[in-house]
This record gives C-alpha cells, sequence and structure tokens, in this order.
C-alpha cells in the first residue's frame, strides 16, 4: 500500500501526527466487513440460481439427446455470442462484416457436425471473402481492423464454439458409443461451471487480493484458487459415473487443469469487455450478463478437452 493510501484512511502526516486541523475525534472507524451471507445476497446469488434450476435440466435434455439438437443449440450460442461479440466492436467503433461472421461460424459448426473434412476450406473461404468484402467499402480508414475483427470473431466464437459439437460426436466419430459423447460434454460443464462458481464463492467469502485488477478488478487470487479446488474436486466426483474411464488422478489433474483454462478464458473476455469500456456482453440471461459472459470459459475448456480426449484417452 503506497505511503498516499494510508495517509488516506489513518489521517496522519509521514511523522505519524494528525494532519493540521484534524483532530482524532473527527477520524471516522473503518466500517465492519459485511457477513459472508449478506455478500452471498448483494452479489446476486439468487438470480444465478435461479438460471441454474431453469437452464441446466433443459441443457442437459438437449446434450443426452444430442444429434441434430444439440447442434442447434450450439448455433443459438455462437448466434447470440457473435450477435454480443460484434454489439461489443461496434462500441469500439469497429464495422466488421456481420453477416459473413454468422455464415462463415454456422457453416463450421455444421462441417464439425458432420465431421468432415472442409473445415479448411471453410476457414479459407471466410477469409478470402471477408477480404474482398473490404475491397469496396468506401471508408478505408480502419479497413486492418474491420477484417481482423470479423475473423476474430469467427475463430473466437464460431471455431472455438464449433468444439461443443466435435466433443460430443467424438466418440461416434471413432465408432464407440455415441451417450459417451453426452459424458464428455457433461463432464466439461459440470468441471467449467465449478471452476466458475466456486472462483465466485471464495473471492465473495475470502477474496482479498486482486487477481489482474487491471483486467478484471473484482478477480481475487483466493478466488482463482478456490475455483481451481472445485474443478479438481468435480472431476474427482465424475469418476463415480459420469466419466468412469478416467482415474482419480487423471480426472483431478485435468480438471485443476480445465479450472485453470476456464478462468483464462473468463479473463481474455473481462479484457475485451475493458478495452470497449462496457461491464457485461448483453443482459439475457439474469444474474450472469450475456451468453458470453456464460460461455466464455466453455468457449476454452472444451477445445483442450477435445483435444485431450482425442488423442489421449479415446
Amino acid at each position: 500500500m503506497s505511503d498516499e493510501t494510508r495517509q488516506d484512511e489513518t489521517g496522519l502526516d509521514e511523522t505519524g501526527q494528525l494532519e493540521t486541523g484534524q483532530t482524532e475525534s473527527s477520524s471516522v472507524p473503518t466500517p465492519p466487513r459485511a457477513s459472508a451471507m449478506s455478500r452471498f445476497l448483494g452479489a446476486g446469488i439468487l438470480p444465478r440460481l435461479a438460471v441454474t434450476l431453469l437452464g441446466v435440466p433443459c441443457l442437459y435434455l438437449i446434450t443426452l439427446r444430442g444429434g441434430f439438437f444439440f447442434l442447434i443449440l450450439t448455433d443459438l450460442i455462437i448466434i447470440l455470442g457473435l450477435r454480443e461479440f460484434y454489439a461489443l466492436m461496434n462500441a469500439k467503433g469497429y464495422r466488421p462484416f456481420e453477416a459473413l461472421g454468422y455464415f462463415c461460424s454456422l457453416a463450421l459448426s455444421w462441417y464439425a457436425w458432420k465431421q468432415g473434412v472442409v473445415i479448411p476450406l471453410v476457414l479459407t473461404g471466410s477469409l478470402l471473402l471477408i477480404m474482398i468484402r473490404e475491397v469496396f467499402r468506401r471508408d478505408m480508414s480502419q479497413s486492418l481492423a474491420h477484417i481482423a475483427v470479423t475473423v476474430f470473431g469467427i475463430m473466437y466464437i464460431g471455431w472455438l464454439g464449433s468444439h461443443l459439437v466435435m466433443l460430443r460426436e467424438l466418440p461416434a466419430s471413432l465408432g464407440m458409443d455415441p451417450m459417451m459423447g453426452a459424458r464428455l460434454i457433461f463432464f466439461a460443464a459440470l468441471v467449467t461451471w465449478a471452476t466458475d462458481t466456486g472462483a465466485y464463492l471464495f473471492g465473495v467469502a475470502f477474496g482479498r487480493h486482486k487477481l489482474i485488477p487491471r483486467i478484471s478488478p473484482k478477480k481475487t487470487i483466493e478466488g482463482a484458487v478456490g475455483g481451481l479446488i472445485a474443478a479438481g474436486f468435480v472431476a474427482w466426483l465424475c469418476t463415480k459415473g459420469i466419466t468412469p474411464f478416467l482415474t482419480p488422478f487423471a480426472a483431478v489433474s485435468t480438471g485443476i487443469f480445465v479450472g485453470l483454462m476456464a478462468q483464462l478464458g473468463d479473463l481474455v473476455e473481462s479484457m475485451i469487455k475493458r478495452d470497449v469500456g462496457i461491464k457485461d456482453s448483453a443482459e439475457l440471461i439474469p444474474g450472469h450478463g450475456g451468453i458470453l459472459d456464460r460461455f466464455d470459459s466453455l468457449l476454452f475448456t472444451v477445445p483442450v478437452l477435445y483435444y485431450y480426449f482425442r488423442f489421449f484417452i479415446v
């Protein structure tokens, strides 16, 4: 803490004396820290709980059904996420090609569903179309920025989000039980959201030391550690039913790594919002913000789990 901060809080100068014109009786005591329950209620835990109780069963049923229904769910997440992302970019003064962004992102998810080999074609075609489209824009002052944010939106939300479908269809594509894909999605979602919940609860209850205040002033080191603990614990619990093919050690180590990636994904979205100067990407989900605020971590954890399961487990 700096000398200026100490002087502000105590009213003492560098010699330890009261500042001129100030008396001991005029000092204002520091208000007591609110109870943990008060901080939980004040932090919006009830709206979060309500959304969880309503939303999780729906997501569970759709994931269990899989196939076309899960593809539509993924596309809905991609569309709403891109909508929020491009709104952030417009607020920043950029003008991405939104129609091309939606089309290319949805094409990625559909080809991921089919497990085809044309994804490189989609990515190549997307890049060429976006650059060609920029040629015909009259205002060329930010041509590079317009191209960059359009492509970034496709890769960040469209490509990473398509891994939801790829992970769900992974066992079926290898000739295994298709229901195992649902187990992989459940594992990814439970560990990711356990990280988010653990970090939130630990941060509210015990948070004292800021994690990266320039990006997210409310996130704390204690919250980050709590998120990793929750991720490892829930991953271990998953070995009892959802992922019995994982050893306890593999599950816990994977869970902790997934918890780390989940928090990095959250920080990346916070960095984008901080750069734009907006707190939440939207107000679509009560207590959570927008789709990006709720699924930003999954955009990091699902691709990591897909390649982990693809090359080392399945």
